[in-house]
């Protein structure tokens, strides 16, 4: 919702100000220019980047429309849920939960949550990392090294649309600058004819620097940067398992552990520790 209100500020602003200015809204309409500006920035970006970024940035921009994929709740979830695993597994032994890590669509621990366990990187990272502790063969800080690689590649590759979408917005100015010089090279080839004709394709050619800043730096910029925000969001969720699986395995108990990792949470998306408790002992 905010976005789409930025947009209408944005657009509010730069037309108003135009209008309330005395100028002309249809002055701006060019649809060529934008042919120009648009079409060669899109070449670019298809050259620059793997369609699988491709794929993610026209995924991704439809999500931000849908706020953050993790809510407050999710994380209450998530900590509940770790809090059950680590009880049963100081209760039964790590070999208490193999069966729920081997097969956690059947298993009865991870059921209690349906929207994690409907969410499948979620589900794979917690197994993966649980798979690993179940083996018996880790040290703390070796499995925090694991964790920290795999979290690691997961921000990068998370971040990739948000750096594509960057680069987009920095190179708009520059075809803007194209499609205002080819302007300028029509002006000077009407030299000779009317003023009134002359001064309509100069003006043509300034739009094209207009539309080339606005759309870098009014639209594709500030999406680039939501998407930036939007994949620090979601990697919280992995960086609060990596607390809570490493904090266990250094010896601290459940509730201590899943406490470490509520720590991490950003403060508008964290549990007080009461709500937290009293949502353990519902469950319980």
């Amino acid at each position: 919702m905010f976005i789409i209100i930025g947009f209408i500020v944005v657009l509010g602003s730069v037309l108003g100000g135009f209008v309330l200015s005395h100028g002309k809204i249809g002055a701006l309409w060019q649809p060529y220019e934008l042919l120009i500006i648009g079409g060669a920035a899109f070449g670019a970006f298809l050259v620059a980047n793997p369609m699988k970024v491709v794929k993610a940035c026209a995924s991704g921009v439809p999500k931000l429309l849908k706020g953050s994929h993790y809510k407050k709740s999710d994380y209450v979830d998530i900590l509940a849920m770790l809090y059950d695993v680590l009880n049963k597994a100081r209760r039964e032994g790590m070999m208490g939960i193999e069966r729920d890590v081997d097969d956690p669509a059947s298993s009865e621990l991870f059921s209690r949550y349906p929207k994690l366990q409907a969410d499948k990187h979620l589900m794979e990272f917690t197994t993966d990392c649980l798979r690993l502790m179940v083996s018996g063969n880790f040290e703390p800080h070796e499995l925090e090294q694991v964790l920290e690689v795999e979290l690691e590649t997961h921000s990068k590759e998370a971040s990739e649309p948000a750096h594509a979408l960057q680069v987009l917005a920095d190179s708009l100015p520059g075809f803007g600058i194209v499609a205002a010089v080819l302007g300028i090279v029509i002006t000077m080839a009407s030299i000779g004819g009317e003023a009134a004709e002359i001064g309509k394709h100069v003006a043509g050619a300034l739009v094209g620097t207009f539309l080339g800043i606005l759309l870098g730096y009014g639209f594709v910029g500030p999406l680039a940067a939501a998407l930036h925000h939007h994949a620090q969001e979601e990697a919280k969720a992995f960086e609060i398992i990596k607390m809570a699986l490493v904090s266990s395995l250094r010896g601290y108990s459940p509730s201590v552990a899943v406490e470490f990792a509520r720590k991490l949470l950003f403060s508008d998306m964290r549990p007080a520790f009461s709500d937290l408790d009293a949502h353990l002992r519902a469950k319980r």
